[in-house]
């Protein structure tokens, strides 16, 4: 068969970092032994409370004849289920007092989703024949957002300020005095907390950004997958940020649904609209089952109080645990610095003036049966190739077992000192 690709299947169809993770993590929990450490993923812990939460509400569902049709053999709305969407807004309204109406929310499969439908929305070639694009003010970020657009050029970053914070400690900030938001510059984008850093951007931070994008007519995205009001895995305290040129994203899969891709898109009612179409011409309709599961804790506001009391609280200890894992591990055996962990489920290493680069370490990592994250597919974007420090990080996630994360470190000790 002469098979070609268009150009976006070549950009879709041609293999990409988080297409990478994706099939070393599905391969390795199919076929890897018992001594594979699995580091590398966003995957959530399992949290026996959040478990049971959810074991209650499938046994409420199935017992539910009404709620089990709703859930499995109805169709919803290509923006969602309309009783969870008002519900959220509702949620939204009371406890922030922002001006959120159903109009403002829809629904997504999944977080990754929505932003691969506002990426692609807001920027690229436009009617005119001009290109626009998206604006991260601080890189490293989220890897997922790297091969997602249309366009080959869609995306512009700026390289941050290091701020040294601590012994082997340091914090990325963004640099305001070389961010320029010029014509071509679509919408800005920021997580918060970042993913992979565990940064949290302050809320003046924040208030900055929104300014500057509402003096030029443009979103502010903020990617709030692992943030405030829920599943609130954010280990300082901040304010959420909404305004009307403001799109917030939100996801079920950290509060412990990551299997229902169910992710929530807050914006205004043009960019809700358009979202919905997208949808409807992709794929109908969403999964019903995330959001018939969380329906009732979005009604009560029992998800803020299971965000706060339980979720925030466990991996908060097992980020302290993990550090002092990597202080007793590394020591002084080669240069290394840890972001400040802020927020998230990982944390990033930095080993400068490491003789390998991070892809390098992840496959003899890999050939150790240890999954991390190079580092440098965070950093797209960002075309300096003589910047380092981009190939010197990698990510770790924290979320498995205190044995299994430390058994990682010690090996990753072990190939970092041999290089």
């Amino acid at each position: 068969m002469n098979l070609s690709f268009s150009k976006v299947g070549q950009l879709l169809g041609g293999g990409s970092g988080i297409g990478e993770l994706m099939d070393d993590l599905g391969n390795a929990l199919a076929h890897a032994g018992p001594d594979m450490k699995m580091l590398g993923g966003g995957q959530p812990a399992q949290i026996p409370e959040i478990n049971q939460i959810w074991q209650k509400r499938l046994t409420e569902i199935c017992a539910d004849e009404s709620a089990s049709q709703k859930m499995l053999t109805t169709y919803d709305p290509p923006k969602g289920n309309p009783e969870f969407i008002s519900e959220f807004a509702k949620l939204l309204r009371e406890t922030f007092g922002w001006e959120v109406d159903p109009e403002n929310v829809c629904l997504t499969s999944g977080g990754q989703t929505a932003f691969f439908y506002l990426f692609n929305l807001l920027a690229g070639v436009m009617p005119d024949g001009s290109k626009r694009k998206i604006l991260f003010p601080l890189v490293p970020e989220y890897i997922g957002y790297a091969a997602q657009g249309l366009d080959a050029e869609i995306f512009t970053s700026l390289k941050p300020i290091i701020e040294h914070t601590g012994p082997n400690e340091f914090k990325y900030h963004i640099d305001f005095d070389k961010l320029e938001v010029g014509p071509d510059i679509a919408a800005i984008c920021v997580s918060r907390p970042t993913n992979p850093t565990g940064n949290v951007l302050s809320d003046a931070e924040i208030q900055r950004l929104s300014e500057i994008t509402k003096a030029k007519g443009i979103p502010l995205i903020i990617d709030n997958a692992y943030g405030a009001p829920f599943p609130k895995i954010i280990f300082n305290e901040i304010t959420p940020h909404w305004d009307k040129h403001v799109i917030l994203t939100l996801s079920l899969s950290k509060l412990g649904l990551p299997g229902t891709r169910t992710g929530i898109v807050v914006g205004s009612p043009e960019i809700i609209s358009a979202i919905s179409s997208m949808t409807a011409i992709a794929g109908l309709a969403n999964p019903s089952i995330g959001q018939q599961i969380a329906l009732p804790l979005i009604k009560s506001g029992e998800i803020l109080r299971i965000s706060e009391e339980i979720i925030r609280p466990f991996y908060k200890e097992k980020s302290l645990v993990a550090q002092a894992a990597v202080r007793e591990i590394f020591s002084d055996r080669f240069p290394w610095h840890m972001h400040r962990s802020e927020g998230a489920l990982f944390l990033w290493l930095w080993f400068p003036g490491i003789s390998i680069s991070s892809a390098e370490l992840y496959q003899r990592l890999k050939a150790r049966q240890i999954l991390v994250i190079p580092g440098h597919h965070f950093f797209f974007g960002c075309d300096d190739p003589n910047w380092q420090h981009r190939n010197e990080c990698i990510r770790v996630s924290f979320a498995m077992q205190e044995s299994i994360v430390r058994d990682g470190l010690t090996i990753i000790a072990e190939e970092v000192a041999k290089a």
